[in-house]
């Protein structure tokens, strides 16, 4: 076969994708539509931008996510690679400095042989040879259009919220604090803004009471609880923002030893330590608004906003019915989706999807089996979830331990879950070893697919 495989998607699992394909000597042409047409979120015409966070979260095997990492590293992913030489402190999470992150991937994408970038809308699903489609939440609505008639469904989509971005010379020292959360981490990676109790009280007041962006009228606004919007979080009860985002827990003052009412992080997001993001405070409150109630918080009263919170709609298929395991589209073997589109949440997990996307359409291209990680892998049980053929009311997922299958012996705790990380590192290893191990999950060949 001659025909380079086609990439629609210049995001973390396209870029991923393309990479898997080129290092083993595969033709790839990538289509990004930046500059040509922009999105609601995107600020710059790189690839592999991070519109939200600049965090990869927790990094430890403690976590399925922080394995995933580690099954992600040990299948030369292009993602981790870069993540892990831009990263800056984050406690036990792993976070990167983004603009650094975008510029050398679009570089290593851009000097890689056999790669070709064409910048242009593709607005119908190419019919052409093998094609990956992994154009993220913010897929354009032509291209929507086309894909929902291919699944022969409307479209699920819920929306994705983005926390505000801050100068860290413009937070007050005097009343703000360095510590991380029972000093994980280098002990003092995140900046901590405390509230007594009547400074809380007042701030979830105004924003109960903030005016937000308004929705549009023909779209069902679904969130999904890891980017909820505060003022969504507010609504469901005074107290939920202290339990949730703003909680004290562990974040004793380093001098007093007083505990607050309520706590505002924020994360380093450049290496130079320049700029701090609002850990978990994504909003659809109005830019004004945002500046009105946020500088409310005590150390922020004079706070420079580089980026202010915003939302935007995400784009997701109904996978249980529209995916085979090795993702590629049912009835259509040589059309494979990758990234958000398939109803995984998280930059580690679309990348991920990305990776595995490109492994199995270079083995279709070198006409052999598409094959699926182990179920006892954090990748392998994510895969399986979202294509899970009897789930119902499908929402977007990330990876954690409880789509993990049991384990043999009954364990609790931190126990249990380096148990499953080690299990799923073995097993990884060897089905990698064997590449595919003889009963691993070779999905193509299937009449049911």
């Amino acid at each position: 076969m001659s025909e380079p495989v086609t990439v629609v998607g210049g995001g973390l699992a396209g870029c991923e994708a393309v990479y898997q394909l080129a290092k083993r000597g595969i033709p790839v042409r990538l289509h990004e539509m930046r500059p040509q047409r922009a999105t609601e979120a995107h600020v710059t015409e790189g690839l592999a931008e991070l519109v939200c966070s600049n965090s990869f979260r927790d990094d430890s095997l403690h976590t399925a996510v922080g394995v995933l990492k580690a099954e992600m590293r040990r299948m030369d992913s292009l993602i981790m690679r870069v993540a892990d030489s831009v990263s800056v402190p984050a406690g036990s999470a792993l976070a990167v400095d983004r603009v650094r992150f975008s510029e050398i991937v679009q570089a290593e994408i851009e000097s890689t042989e056999g790669v070709e970038i064409v910048r242009e809308e593709v607005e119908e699903i190419p019919t052409d040879g093998i094609r990956i489609i992994a154009t993220g939440p913010l897929t354009s609505p032509s291209l929507s259009r086309a894909l929902a008639d291919l699944v022969g469904a409307s479209h699920l989509y819920f929306y994705d919220a983005i926390s505000p971005i801050v100068t860290t010379e413009s937070i007050d020292f005097d009343v703000a604090f360095r510590k991380s959360r029972y000093g994980r981490g280098g002990g003092d990676d995140y900046v901590n803004c405390p509230l007594n109790k009547q400074q809380y009280e007042s701030f979830v007041d105004e924003v109960l009471a903030a005016e937000a962006m308004p929705e549009k009228s023909f779209e069902r606004c679904v969130y999904f609880d890891g980017c909820m919007p505060i003022e969504e979080i507010a609504r469901r009860g005074r107290e939920t923002l202290r339990f949730g985002p703003m909680k004290p827990v562990g974040l004793e003052h380093p001098e007093t030893g007083e505990l607050a009412h309520a706590v505002i992080q924020l994360r380093q997001d450049d290496t130079a330590g320049r700029l701090f993001s609002m850990v978990g405070f994504q909003t659809k409150m109005k830019f004004p608004e945002q500046r009105r109630v946020f500088r409310m918080i005590p150390g922020l009263e004079n706070v420079e906003f580089v980026r202010l919170g915003s939302l935007h709609r995400n784009t997701f298929i109904n996978s249980p019915k529209t995916l085979a395991q090795s993702l590629h589209v049912v009835g259509k073997k040589d059309l494979f989706v990758a990234g958000q589109l398939v109803g995984v949440e998280g930059y580690v997990e679309s990348a991920a999807t990305g990776l595995l996307c490109g492994m199995n359409a270079a083995r279709r291209y070198e006409g052999r089996e598409t094959i699926v990680p182990p179920p006892t892998t954090s990748l392998g049980s994510l895969v399986e979830y979202v294509t899970d053929r009897g789930r119902k009311n499908f929402q977007p997922m990330n990876a954690n331990f409880g789509l993990f299958p049991p384990l043999p012996k009954r364990m609790r705790g931190r126990e249990k879950k380096m148990a499953m990380a080690e299990r799923a590192l073995a097993d990884l290893a060897a089905w990698l070893d064997e590449s595919p191990p003889e009963d691993s999950r070779q999905v193509s060949g299937s009449s049911s697919f």
